[in-house]
């Protein structure tokens, strides 16, 4: 009996939908695994890129080398290609001469801008943990109604029904919503975690926007090579 139960038994011997079911929760589930494991690399990458840039932003380079240094580099952090937009533009906007209202208003746009987009490289993959771990448990629930379903379906035909006759249809049936869990539970953890960690690196980006603005405004009548301090 207990070979029977087992839990590859149960699989092979569940109805053909609800082994689909499972085959595809198993498949979402080794996806949204590697997905946890890249986004956990991503971020570390993305935190401590922006910390190596800032270091370098308070260390008193001026804005000029700064820039000119953010346009050499193939791997940049979001903090420094952020800086190097409201940058680009805030110079753009001084060769025109306009008037220093128009020069900070052009620089927030434009870091705001490339802000947003940023940030939804950061999220990316996010809504997929999110439909995973919401829609998960709903799947392997259908795939055990429909086990449990067949199961008795097929006990009409017995005249007499025992525990024994009734628990491998209805644990078959079960296994589905394990899986189920199994998909969902992960997924939620780590959405909540990356949802977390990706508010820290918002607000961290966009206290650098107005601190960098802050630089700008100071420094809005002089020459644009100028110490960030």
């Amino acid at each position: 009996m207990s070979q029977d139960l087992s839990i590859f038994n149960l699989v092979l011997h569940a109805t053909f939908v609800v082994q689909v079911v499972m085959v595809g929760l198993l498949a979402v589930s080794v996806v949204s695994w590697s997905m946890i494991f890249g986004k956990v690399f991503g971020l570390q990458k993305v935190r401590t890129l922006n910390e190596s840039f800032e270091r370098e932003f308070w260390s008193g380079k001026n804005l000029a080398e700064l820039n000119q240094a953010a346009g050499a580099k193939h791997t940049s952090a979001p903090m420094e290609r952020i800086f190097a937009s409201g940058m680009r533009e805030f110079l753009k906007l001084r060769e025109r001469r306009l008037d220093a209202a128009a020069q900070l208003d052009g620089a927030r746009r434009a870091m705001r801008a490339s802000f947003q987009r940023e940030l939804d490289v950061i999220e990316g993959n996010l809504g997929f943990l999110a439909s995973v771990g919401s829609v998960s448990p709903y799947v392997g629930l259908f795939g055990t109604v429909w086990g449990i379903m067949h199961a008795f379906v097929g006990l009409s035909n017995l005249q007499q029904v025992t525990l024994a006759t009734v628990a491998p249809g209805i644990a078959e049936a079960l296994v589905a919503t394990a899986i189920g869990l199994f998909a969902a539970i992960p997924a939620v953890v780590a959405y909540n975690r990356f949802a977390r960690d990706i508010d820290r690196i918002a607000t961290q980006l966009e206290t650098f926007i107005e601190e960098f603005l802050n630089i700008l405004q100071r420094n809005v009548s002089a020459p644009p090579a100028v110490a960030p301090r």
